[in-house]
């Protein structure tokens, strides 16, 4: 942030480095540096030094020069071809070699195939299993991310509902604090919303003792997942209800990947978007907070029940990062998930997941995100060589390694692994309260949209509203549904239903489990909305 500094946060000099630096990423191999070019040329052009060889020394020079221009050069696409490609590292299980993937539609109907097939799954459900997992100590959180947790404090202000806190600044207040913020290069939408901030900014600093201060908060409850399960229509009906306030940006996907230099998971790694660049999205808000708490007090009051949310429909399980920054063995699991970091900053936040049948939201997340060529024996191949991949991974590595596997993640051709709703469930609650995490059924929420927000309203503890308002959100037409074109598909192969529904099962009787509640087997026999508490 340009000429200010406060209270939680390192110098400037001392962010920009952090903003900068690079990941600890393992390589392969160490190319030759240019010196040892250098080196070699030198020896081997001395034993033939003559007493006219000055006269070629330019030359010579100019030759060497030539070579370290075109070795640097490409050294460089080297290295940036490699630091692409990280994030797309070939997984190490592979498909049955003794199967052609390309003619399963038509062939695995066979008795051969399709016992094959069954006894697969029968391998996978047998090496099914939950054991808990080994939570990292509060120092280790701290050391791995020290620049996050000097930003935010270890508490906030007590007459806010959301946790918000009064950062010092000093140095040129009127400087644009939002100028190297990473996200204004978003969109249009985003360029202006940064600037709005920016010419309001200065007219939200409170003056105490001779010294400036900002409001700055974080989310009070974050939408965490699934993809395809009606995250923005969750989203959408929320931000109507006069207590809670959103980000302009949908999903910041900070904690997942962009803190660690992911724009997108294909595209390599970047420039790390710093803590400072998260709270920004979040000042508006922030700013609403303010103005609500000093009106209230100045009415006696000192208390302000505006709540704030973000969406990234990656926090649940996306957790793919973690190969690349701590270690890169691929059958470890995971030293730190997510909610490890969330945690130890905010105990007390709130989370709201939104899941859909597995099978359903697999072949949904294939339409949405299949760019071309798109069909039913396409998706049967792609999700059978999924099975088989992470079959191979099994044999290998307990069942929460393979979930998190980066390598094996990257080479499934469909996501496979989001829909293992359980692993997630758990492992969120490894480090949070029941009381703090509601489960909700993208089949119930589409059945009784009314019902479905007067659950997540006494969630999240907000009063009661008009029938008015009411009607509006629960009225509102449903956000970010299929496409006509992926529409005229039709439904998946009866095969591939067979093959999907074989693999999750173990995972939703498991989950139905976890929550008391037989709706979440997505099976013929439990009725929309049961409940079994």
């Amino acid at each position: 942030m340009a000429h200010l500094h406060y209270k939680y946060s390192l110098l400037s000099s001392e962010a920009e480095e952090y903003r900068k630096r690079p990941l600890p990423l393992q390589l392969d191999y160490a190319p030759l540096g240019v010196f040892a070019v250098l080196e070699v040329e030198r020896e081997l052009q001395h034993p033939r030094a003559t007493p006219l060889s000055f006269l070629r020394r330019p030359r010579l020079y100019s030759f060497i020069f030539g070579l370290a221009v075109i070795f640097l050069i490409m050294a460089s696409y080297v290295l940036s071809s490699e630091r692409k490609g990280l994030l797309l590292t070939p997984s190490p299980y592979h498909a049955d070699p003794s199967l052609n993937p390309s003619t399963l539609p038509f062939n695995v109907s066979s008795n051969r195939d399709h016992a094959h097939m069954t006894e697969m799954l029968h391998q996978i459900v047998s090496r099914v299993d939950f054991s808990p997992r080994k939570l990292p100590d509060l120092r280790t959180l701290v050391h791995s991310e020290p620049h996050m947790f000097s930003v935010i404090p270890q508490h906030f202000l007590p007459d806010v509902k959301n946790p918000c806190w009064y950062e010092q600044l000093s140095g040129n207040v009127s400087a644009n604090p939002y100028r190297r913020n990473l996200y204004s290069l978003y969109s249009r939408q985003s360029r202006a919303a940064f600037q709005y901030l920016q010419n309001s900014f200065r007219k939200h600093l409170l003056l105490r003792d001779g010294r400036f201060f900002r409001i700055r908060c974080l989310p009070y409850f974050y939408i965490i997942g699934q993809p395809k399960c009606g995250t923005t229509d969750l989203y959408d009906r929320l931000r109507l209800h006069p207590d809670v306030r959103v980000t302009t940006l949908k999903e910041p996907h900070w904690w997942t990947r962009k803190r660690f230099g992911i724009i997108r998971p294909s595209d390599g790694l970047h420039a790390r978007y710093p803590v400072e660049d998260y709270l920004d999205l979040f000042d508006l808000p922030a700013h609403q907070i303010q103005n609500r708490l000093l009106a209230n007090r100045s009415r006696g009051s000192n208390h302000a029940n505006i709540i704030i949310s973000e969406a990234s429909a990656s926090t649940m399980w996306d957790n793919n990062a973690w190969a690349y920054i701590y270690d890169n063995a691929t059958e470890a699991e995971p030293p730190f998930l997510i909610q490890d970091f969330i945690h130890a900053l905010q105990p007390q936040a709130r989370f709201i997941a939104i899941l859909r049948d597995p099978v359903e939201r697999l072949y949904s997340d294939y339409l949405y995100f299949g760019i071309a060529n798109k069909s039913l024996e396409d998706f049967h191949e792609k999700v059978w060589e999924s099975v088989q991949l992470f079959h191979g991974c099994l044999q290998e590595s307990s069942m929460r390694a393979c979930v998190y596997n980066s390598s094996l993640n990257n080479a499934m051709p469909v996501r496979l692994q989001v829909g293992l709703y359980v692993v997630y469930v758990l492992d969120w609650l490894s480090v949070f309260g029941r009381d703090q995490l509601l489960v909700l059924r993208l089949e119930d929420h589409a059945a009784d949209r009314r019902l479905s927000m007067h659950r997540v309203f006494q969630f999240l503890q907000l009063g009661p509203l008009s029938e008015q308002k009411e009607a509006e959100i629960s009225r509102r037409p449903a956000s970010n549904t299929r496409r006509l074109a992926d529409k005229n598909l039709g439904p998946m192969l009866p095969l591939t239903r067979e093959l999907l529904s074989g693999f999750y099962s173990p995972f939703n009787r498991k989950l139905a489990n976890v929550l008391r509640d037989d709706a979440f087997l997505w099976n013929t026999h439990s009725r929309t909305g049961q409940r079994n508490r």
